[in-house]
């Protein structure tokens, strides 16, 4: 039933090499969903998310999906303004993740797509549990996989949960969809106009660098089993389609070695 892994062959070929790719978890974060007002559910950010990952399916990728939270609450920013200790906070941002999943399962299911939302911590009225050979079934059934409630656990980010959970899954790589920020940058380019798209680096790169991409758990385990990671533009129409084809689309993290050897 689980997809085999990718031979060694294939994860030690170099960063051009990586092709098209069929099995991919693509890391949303809620503010890629709220659009330009930062906050809440932007319908027409919601449409465009939406459409992509249809045009996706319709390529024939096994889909999952895993959705921040940061739209909806915020743990982090307000934990120590309420009083509220961080693990609360956590939990609380938790919620948030299931509100946007629920979101975007509406919005594909309009569109023909079945989809079924998984939770990490159980709110079965509205989500199954997070069962990893049920997750990896659905997607050989043409389902998209929406994962909510990153980790289950507090004092972890959706980034590594979504790093997780592609490692479970078996995945191609992790795609970090990104609100109009087409790859990775050596500073912010919303803020400085002078930043430089970088278009490919290592694991190594990435944490060294510190660049604002995925918190550093989340990187060192995509670097210790070797899953290329994929940072692109979500909003710009076709790019997730061109993604799964193999173009070169923002910004490559990956270096050359064998799956399972460390070197980050």
């Amino acid at each position: 039933m689980e997809k085999a892994a990718r031979s060694e062959k294939e994860r030690a070929s170099g960063p051009e090499e990586l092709g098209p790719i069929k099995r991919v978890v693509l890391k949303l974060s809620g503010e890629s969903l709220a659009g330009n007002g930062g906050y809440g559910i932007d319908p027409g950010s919601l449409d465009s998310t939406a459409t992509q990952v249809l045009e996706a399916v319709e390529s024939g990728a096994e889909l999952a999906v895993v959705v921040g939270g940061g739209n909806i609450f915020r743990g982090s920013g307000v934990a120590e303004q309420l009083g509220i200790e961080s693990a609360t906070a956590d939990y609380m941002a938790m919620l948030g993740t299931v509100i946007n999943a629920m979101a975007l399962q509406a919005a594909l299911e309009r569109r023909g797509v079945p989809t079924r939302v998984q939770s990490a911590i159980q709110i079965q009225e509205v989500a199954e549990p997070y069962i990893r050979r049920r997750a990896i079934r659905h997607l050989e059934k043409g389902r998209v996989v929406i994962f909510a409630s990153g980790t289950g656990n507090p004092f972890f980010t959706t980034d590594t949960g979504a790093a997780l959970r592609a490692l479970e899954i078996g995945a191609d790589a992790l795609l970090m969809a990104k609100n109009r920020v087409d790859g990775i940058y050596d500073k912010d380019p919303r803020l400085h106009p002078d930043a430089v798209h970088i278009p490919r680096l290592s694991y190594m790169d990435l944490l060294s660098k510190n660049l604002s991409v995925m918190d550093h758990t989340a990187a060192t385990l995509c670097g210790g089993e070797h899953l290329p990671i994929i940072v692109f533009d979500i909003l710009k129409p076709g790019n997730l389609r061109r993604v799964l084809k193999g173009e070169h689309v923002g910004s490559l993290v990956w270096s050359a070695g064998s799956r399972g050897e460390k070197d980050v």
